[in-house]
């Protein structure tokens, strides 16, 4: 009975002092910075997911979303707000039966379905030296076997204006 009651007692020490190991490896491996999601990215998708509880409460309120963008654009820093407000302008010029909305905390643009069709996105955002209007796969725009689906902004033109003008009405023909 003594040599049963010793041998549980060394192999209960054992996996203390396993498990002690694993845990100071573990808080070392914790406290080294991650080399996953940057803090802004981060910080995006806890937009997203605060823009999907809202969405999922008032449902797909047209108004609700111009506001959420409008707030977007507002608080964006100069050269970026100046870009946004452009573009805000001719998308709803050029596709009116586009919806407003944020997405991951910055302005977009769905269809009927809610389907993001084309969207902006800020350079001080994720600290990018220019900022992007980019379409995603509901756009119409497929050209051949590749095309483009975003452009870098870096201030907007006459120029600027037609292309992305034209590029909105495509979109969505």
């Amino acid at each position: 009975m003594a040599k049963t009651a010793s041998r549980t007692n060394k192999t209960a020490k054992q996996a203390t002092k396993k498990t002690t190991k694993k845990s100071v490896k573990n808080a070392a491996a914790t406290s080294k910075a991650s080399k996953g999601f940057t803090d802004e990215e981060r910080a995006a998708m806890k937009e997203r997911a605060q823009e999907l509880k809202a969405e999922a409460r008032r449902g797909a309120n047209r108004a609700a979303g111009e506001k959420d963008v409008l707030a977007a654009i507002a608080a964006m820093p100069p050269p970026d707000r100046t870009i946004a407000k452009q573009l805000h302008a001719i998308v709803k010029a050029n596709a009116p039966d586009l919806s407003p909305k944020t997405w991951y905390g910055m302005p977009a643009y769905a269809n009927g379905d809610g389907k993001v069709v084309c969207f902006f996105q800020a350079a001080d955002k994720f600290k990018s030296r220019y900022a992007t209007f980019g379409f995603n796969d509901k756009a119409n725009l497929d050209d051949g076997a590749m095309w483009p689906t975003s452009f870098a902004l870096k201030e907007w033109t006459s120029a600027v204006e037609a292309k992305i003008g034209a590029l909105v009405k495509k979109s969505v023909s």
